[in-house]
């Protein structure tokens, strides 16, 4: 799967090169304009890097930085700044980042940096956990809480889930669901993934989540929001 990179900047143009720019090289981009809106993306832990410029309205990068960490999340961040100084680039690192990039950068470099950061966090032997309003995914475990009251899953029900989860609020086709939880198994169908996310979304129900996994019509399904509090 694509990996998801969120891109912080508070500069319009910069965000739609970068957005551009990493689609083409096979990412799976979102992107934020200000601090408390990156901060509420990242902290879900459904990002594999995070694309972090210092200068912000409503919260600075560091500040947003120094959250995610005091609140467990691992994700990757690379710092983006106008500033060179080695003060500041030792106090982003301090406070939990991967790596610093200096304004302007070269986006070949950026990239190299990113995909290092990436190749890294694919090799921790320990993956975050999602944190979705209520919902709360520990990948490591493999486990599920709503509420903080565990949900047991099937390990299909569990895959499924985790899928929707780490790409909310995105829209997840049948055709990517069957490819990520099945792979490359000849007799499963379209049917085996509407079949699994009905047990799913039974189980969810039973522990006071009816309607978190919801149908989008002609395209398939994606975590409500609304329902999960994020």
């Amino acid at each position: 799967m694509q990996p998801r990179v969120l891109v912080v900047d508070d500069e319009p143009g910069v965000r739609k090169a970068l957005d551009r720019g990493l689609r083409a090289e096979g990412m799976d981009v979102v992107t934020a304009g200000d601090g408390p809106t990156a901060l509420r993306f990242a902290r879900t832990g459904a990002f594999d890097a995070v694309l972090l410029d210092i200068m912000l309205p409503g919260l600075s990068g560091y500040r947003v930085l120094q959250q995610l960490r005091a609140e467990g999340v691992r994700t990757p961040v690379l710092l983006v700044s106008a500033k060179d100084g080695e003060i500041d680039q030792a106090d982003g690192l301090d406070l939990g980042a991967d790596g610093y990039l200096v304004k302007p950068f070269s986006f070949v470099v950026l990239l190299a940096q990113l995909r290092a950061v990436l190749r890294r966090a694919e090799a921790s032997p320990t993956r975050g956990t999602l944190r979705i309003g209520r919902l709360e995914v520990d990948r490591a475990a493999r486990s599920v809480r709503w509420d903080g009251t565990p949900v047991t899953l099937s390990p299909r029900e569990y895959g499924l889930l985790e899928a929707l989860a780490s790409r909310a609020p995105a829209v997840l086709t049948k055709d990517e669901l069957l490819t990520e939880i099945w792979g490359d198994e000849q007799a499963a169908t379209r049917n085996n993934v509407e079949v699994y996310i009905g047990y799913l979304r039974r189980k969810l129900a039973a522990a006071g989540a009816d309607g978190l996994v919801r149908t989008v019509r002609g395209h398939g399904y994606q975590l409500d929001e609304a329902l999960s509090g994020g």
